[in-house]
């Protein structure tokens, strides 16, 4: 959450204004409130109503959620909006957006977490786009618009994760009554709308090094590119072509590698835009 939060920083000043420390205090602060308050209050607040008995992510034997733990979570987003009032307007709103978006995500009896597409909406646009955008409103600068369609892109990118991190949790939700995406379309359709998504943010990304005006001698630019978008490929073809036979470890483990995937993204996107 950190790591894809700084894109949007590294993105607005570039990695010559990063290492010279442009900004830096205000986006260590906006990165802080996103990451411990906002993500943090969220995960808090989701256990609290999940209450999760089977692997989720990186636990693998969550304990039982306590009982303060839901009103612990939401106070802890309720802070990092107050200090979102010390960053410029675009951040507190951003930050207002997603804290809506998770009461409403996790939360009954409106709880969006079950119900198949709100979740993912949600999803891809809190995580996806609006994450690396935080760490760009915290510096002020203005929204300049070839790295505003990076931003973009990585709406369809976390789309395309989004099914992948719920396929190995398919008994998990049916327990819980929960009507995810991926468990609502089945794990075929859902590996095929996640490499529709892929394609889409791939567009998206091609697009902003048009607008960016790459040519010829920016190849190494379209390389890179082309790397990231071979690494999911690799992901998700594969899963495609060996989804009957896999089980709940061969699932999570792919979902382990569309996360490599994502990262591999997040570092040559500041890379080649940076």
């Amino acid at each position: 959450m950190a790591a894809h939060t700084l894109v949007g920083y590294l993105l607005a000043v570039g990695l010559t204004g990063a290492m010279a420390g442009q900004q830096l205090s205000a986006v260590v602060f906006g990165v802080c409130l996103w990451v411990i308050c906002l993500n943090g209050g969220t995960l808090a607040l989701n256990s609290a109503h999940d209450r999760d008995e089977g692997d989720v992510a990186y636990l693998r034997q969550p304990p039982p959620p306590p009982g303060h733990l839901g009103g612990f979570g939401f106070a802890l987003m309720g802070l990092g909006l107050v200090g979102a009032f010390l960053l410029p307007p675009a951040y507190r709103v951003a930050y207002a957006i997603c804290l809506a978006m998770s009461v409403l995500y996790s939360v009954p009896p409106i709880r969006l977490k079950a119900v198949p597409g709100a979740d993912w909406l949600i999803n891809m646009l809190g995580f996806g786009t609006l994450t690396p955008y935080a760490g760009w409103a915290a510096t002020g600068e203005p929204l300049e618009p070839a790295r505003g369609l990076v931003l973009l892109g990585f709406c369809p990118l976390f789309a395309a994760l989004y099914p992948l991190t719920q396929i190995y949790q398919f008994e998990e939700d049916i327990r819980r009554g929960d009507r995810t995406l991926a468990l609502f379309l089945g794990v075929k359709r859902s590996l095929l709308v996640s490499l529709g998504a892929a394609v889409t943010a791939f567009a998206i990304f091609s697009l902003a090094g048009v607008r960016a005006g790459w040519r010829w001698q920016d190849a190494w630019r379209w390389l890179a590119l082309g790397l990231c978008a071979a690494a999911w490929g690799a992901v998700l073809f594969r899963w495609l072509r060996m989804w009957r036979e896999m089980g709940v470890p061969e699932h999570q483990r792919g979902m382990y590698q569309a996360l490599g995937a994502w990262a591999l993204t997040d570092v040559v996107v500041v890379i080649v835009w940076g």
